[in-house]
């Protein structure tokens, strides 16, 4: 296990530069000068140069980028042209933010997304059957942005049951934090309810049709106990690496929901700082999204060991 872990972290080194240097190079190909938005609309053409050669925008890209990766090998992401920080630092301050909201939607994303494709597939072809698919058809059709917006419509401005946005620590106050984060978690969850559930039901129909499934049925063990102990289990191999994916789909989605909901997380920083043209703190944000996509899917390499003893990581010698 220790083996696979530590290879799967060298081989992600390379991704992670390579994601820098796309990040990099699609920066500088968007039209827009941070000199210009940082010296204001009154600055002259002097001045603005004066604010691109202190921060090294003159230089030639491949010098820029070789200070970059220079910084990286140092741990230095930088430091944030408009904020004014380091990039670590403003990243960190945001990242628990994005990780929460993404947290709670993969919560609600994991307890009704398996409930509905269960029951669902339990109830093959019966009006149960067809009321789960029919909310998961609902949800992967409607687009979050869509569907937060309906939310502060309703249950914000007209009912005013639940904050427009804004976010609270949990730490600091748990239950504003739930009420400012539930309608958020809600829009970004549905659509990945939705895949869940379908992905779930079709699943456990075919695993129900294994043999050793109906051999359990044919010897008499209680039903909880054939699909607990039985199907779920062999389930959960294909549904964990749905699960995977739909985790690394929540935090890219938290973008567009942060920014309509006034989170602010990680995505809305990356959103402001990608109109603002601060090059340090998208390369960097992007480093810290890529770094943490890729720990979630070591750990779901890992969970399969759990799911599936057959599953192993290193041979004997």
């Amino acid at each position: 296990m220790a083996r696979f872990v530590v290879g799967r972290i060298t081989g992600a080194i390379p991704v992670l530069l390579l994601v820098t240097l796309a990040t990099f190079a699609l920066m500088r190909l968007i039209p827009g000068d941070p000199a210009a938005a940082l010296a204001g609309l009154s600055a002259t053409p002097q001045e603005r140069a004066q604010i691109r050669h202190d921060l090294g925008l003159d230089e030639p890209y491949h010098v820029q980028l070789a200070r970059w990766y220079a910084s990286l090998a140092r741990g230095d992401l930088g430091r944030s042209i408009l904020l004014g920080k380091g990039v670590t630092e403003a990243t960190l301050e945001r990242l628990p933010v994005t990780l929460s909201l993404s947290a709670y939607a993969l919560a609600l994303t994991v307890l009704f997304g398996l409930t509905l494709g269960i029951f669902a597939a339990l109830r093959q072809n019966s009006w149960v059957d067809q009321m789960a698919m029919m909310v998961a058809m609902i949800g992967i059709s409607l687009p979050n942005f869509w569907l937060g917006l309906m939310m502060i419509i309703v249950f914000a401005v007209h009912l005013g049951w639940l904050p427009t946005g804004g976010y609270v620590n949990f730490t600091d106050d748990p239950w504003n934090w739930l009420r400012a984060m539930t309608m958020p978690a809600i829009s970004l969850a549905a659509l990945q309810m939705g895949l869940l559930a379908r992905i779930t039901r079709s699943t456990m129909l075919e695993v129900l049709r294994q043999d050793y499934v109906r051999t359990a049925r044919a010897k008499g063990l209680p039903t909880r106990l054939v699909i607990g102990k039985h199907a779920l289990a062999a389930t959960m191999i294909p549904v964990l690496t749905v699960i995977g994916i739909i985790v690394n789909l929540l935090l890219s989605a938290a973008v567009v929901t942060e920014t309509i909901f006034s989170v602010p997380g990680l995505g809305q920083l990356l959103t402001s700082a990608i109109f603002n043209r601060d090059y340090p703190l998208v390369q960097g944000g992007l480093l810290l999204v890529t770094a943490v996509t890729m720990i979630v899917n070591i750990l779901v390499d890992i969970a399969y060991a759990f799911a599936d003893p057959r599953v192993r990581f290193e041979t004997a010698s």
